[in-house]
């Protein structure tokens, strides 16, 4: 048995349809799909409804490990916080009808204030527990400030909250200059890990010039992905690992060779 549940995140599929993307993951052979919340209010836009999506999530025997994302959060105050943090409300409420027990909280694009940060996840934190869902604070490894994951883990650990979580990323890790062993050097107990996401880099164009549309399928660049997944089992994390790209030209191909070939990519890592 692998150590951990294989998962397909939407983005790798992205122009597939909402239950399109759920039948495919379902027969690459995937046990759970990471879905975003703007896939699924635009299905619901158009006549959808919760009550189908959970009925093909159960007939292809998929959980939902985490939903994606929270915005604005971090960074605001007064009413325009209110008014976003109602928004987190409603996706959180969303992600605990379809079973997940993490709904992805992004950083701000730029700079913000630490101590801010912090009494702001506090409260979302708070709010997660009356829903049901914890929200995991993302680092992104192309933004201004909060792009490392000692800057996550350090956000994490001053709330003082034992439900406080990241999302763990290889790209982010190398894109924000930490690398593959700066997850290890974090020190992430297993509690402080929400989700796995899994994919890899070219070596080219350098470093600092890379973005979302960069990342290739997990063997296909030259991330340490063993290492990867080495630090996580030491760390005791045996949640899901889900595969995350946003690469265009994977977007023009067939979808269920796509989601496929990044399983078979991926169990080769991982069980190898």
């Amino acid at each position: 048995m692998p150590d951990f549940i294989y998962s397909l995140n939407t983005s790798t599929i992205r122009p597939a349809s909402l239950l399109d993307k759920i039948r495919i993951a379902g027969e690459a052979g995937y046990g759970a799909i990471e879905l975003w919340h703007d896939d699924v209010d635009a299905y619901l836009a158009t006549g959808g409804s919760l009550d189908t999506i959970k009925k093909e999530l159960a007939d292809r025997k998929l959980i939902v490990p985490s939903m994606i994302y929270l915005k604005g959060w971090f960074e605001t105050t007064g009413a325009e916080h209110a008014t976003l943090l109602s928004e987190c409300a409603r996706r959180m409420e969303q992600a605990a009808e379809l079973g997940s027990a993490i709904s992805v909280a992004g950083p701000p694009a730029g700079k913000a204030d630490f101590d801010l940060g912090v009494r702001n996840y506090r409260e979302l934190l708070e709010l997660g527990r009356q829903i049901g869902v914890r929200p995991a604070f993302e680092f992104l490894g192309f933004v201004g400030q909060y792009h490392t994951i000692e800057l996550a883990r350090d956000v994490l650990r001053a709330t003082k909250d034992a439900d406080a979580c990241t999302v763990v990323d290889p790209f982010h890790l190398f894109r924000g200059g930490s690398a593959i062993e700066g997850f290890a050097q974090a020190g992430l107990t297993a509690r402080e890990i929400g989700i796995l996401h899994f994919n890899d880099a070219p070596r080219d164009p350098p470093r600092e010039q890379q973005g979302d549309e960069h990342r290739v399928q997990p063997g296909e660049g030259h991330l340490d992905l063993k290492r990867y997944v080495q630090i996580a089992r030491d760390a005791g994390y045996r949640g899901a690992l889900s595969l995350e790209l946003f690469n265009p030209e994977l977007w023009k191909r067939d979808p269920l060779e796509v989601a496929r070939h990044g399983l078979a990519q991926t169990r080769r890592i991982v069980e190898g």
